[in-house]
């Protein structure tokens, strides 16, 4: 990989990890639901006016919208709205790696290798001793795997997709989410609720909002899926392995979040076990596409 291209992978976990510092900011000012759709709704317009109709069929289109923009990022916002820290939702939500190989098992019949199944006993008693931690707000913690098992269902969605504009494929998979989520927190918060926090919008909420929608959505899926289709999956997907890091590191320095023995050593445990799956034996038939970020 070129420096250039290094950097650019780097700077966009460094990005993706941040990202939870953003979302917690945010969801300090809007309903999990109205942040959500927020989010979306600017990571679409004025984008789709710009970029045409990805080449996939509609309904991989339709099903990655509701599964990762609706549900994965709804169960995420919600989890850290009720106390997940943002630092460990960065890292529980690497277990999404656990939930597309079971599904992916499950749905396009892939047979995991035997270093696979290693790495996902590993990751998986990760998720557990992070667990262990997360028992006085156990509700919180299974909203994030949750959307980790989202995750995991719509990685094997995109890969049937196989998009080939990944840019282009948010964008409109951001169009696609954001009726459903405006229509879902009028229904769980209300209109009143909803107008309360568009009234009270401030600085850091607009800030927020901007992060999450243009520099870590658009930007940041365009960073990798120049490097993707670059360098493939097999080069690029261990850089998301960074997420966590850069997390767990800049909410410690801007939330004043502690970092615990039991997330060191569930964080050692779930990053090695989700490396471990991505050592191959032999070259893959077809390139893989990784979902990462948030």
């Amino acid at each position: 990989m070129r420096p250039r291209d290094l950097a650019l992978a780097v700077a966009v976990a460094a990005v993706w990890g941040f990202n939870f510092v953003a979302i917690d900011a945010g969801l300090e000012h809007f309903p999990p639901l109205l942040f959500s759709a927020l989010r979306f709704g600017l990571a679409a317009f004025p984008a789709l006016l710009l970029v045409g109709r990805p080449q996939v069929p509609w309904r991989w289109l339709v099903t990655v919208a509701l599964v990762l923009g609706v549900v994965k990022f709804s169960l995420l916002f919600i989890g850290m709205h009720a106390g997940m820290p943002a630092g460990l939702s960065s890292l529980v939500l690497q277990s999404q790696a656990i939930f597309t190989m079971l599904f992916a098992t499950l749905f396009l019949r892939e047979r995991p290798r035997p270093v696979q199944l290693a790495g996902l006993a590993v990751a998986i008693a990760g998720v557990a001793v992070v667990a262990t931690r997360m028992t006085a707000n156990l509700p919180a913690f299974l909203l994030v795997i949750g959307a980790a098992a989202a995750w995991g269902v719509s990685n094997v969605a995109t890969r049937k997709a196989s998009p080939p504009d990944t840019l282009r494929f948010m964008v409109w998979v951001s169009a696609l989410a954001t009726g459903p989520l405006i229509i879902l927190t009028l229904l769980v918060d209300g209109p009143a609720a909803d107008l309360a926090a568009l009234r009270a919008v401030d600085t850091e909420a607009v800030l927020a909002l901007l992060y999450i929608a243009l520099v870590s959505t658009l930007a940041g899926f365009a960073g990798w899926g120049y490097l993707m289709r670059r360098y493939g999956a097999s080069t690029v997907a261990p850089f998301s392995m960074l997420v966590p890091f850069f997390g767990i590191a800049s909410a410690t320095l801007f939330l004043g979040e502690r970092i615990h023995g039991a997330d060191v050593a569930g964080g050692a445990l779930v990053v090695s076990g989700v490396l471990l799956g991505l050592v191959r034996s032999r070259p893959a038939r077809k390139p893989e596409l990784v979902r990462v970020g948030a």
